[in-house]
């Protein structure tokens, strides 16, 4: 027996404000635990899922400096620029994540948050052609 079909509306605004909370719980134990690089990854992957990319490019920021040869911050960090159109700075955090041994070139080729810098020259060098 199938319950009632909640509209796609009211689960959107439900999963909306379940990131609000999320974000709000991971900010907390942030500031808590600075030094957690785990709760400021989530809180920034929060930021994003909510369009929020100025908040999410800080904490990447500072998990760079908490990590700096973290392929894995850098490439996030990478995303954040290019959700902000700042296409040379996040073609160099790629490269440098790239660098530093970051290696699934499948992903990154098709990640969303990366479709602005898809046709730049830098980016294509990167991946190769689509």
């Amino acid at each position: 027996m199938e319950g009632p079909r909640i509209p796609d509306e009211c689960a959107d605004a439900a999963g909306q404000l379940g990131q609000e909370f999320l974000a709000s719980i991971y900010g907390v134990a942030a500031r808590r635990h600075p030094e957690n690089l785990e709760v400021l990854a989530e809180l920034g992957h929060v930021y994003t899922r909510l369009g929020r990319y100025e908040e999410g490019l800080e904490v990447d920021k500072r998990l760079v400096a908490y990590a700096p040869e973290d392929p894995l911050h850098r490439y996030n960090l990478a995303c954040s620029l290019a959700l902000l159109g700042r296409t040379n700075s996040a073609l160099d955090a790629l490269e440098h994540a790239v660098d530093l041994g970051y290696d699934d070139l499948k992903f990154l080729a098709t990640d969303e948050d990366l479709s602005s810098l898809r046709a730049h020259p830098r980016f294509v060098a990167l991946v190769g052609p689509a």
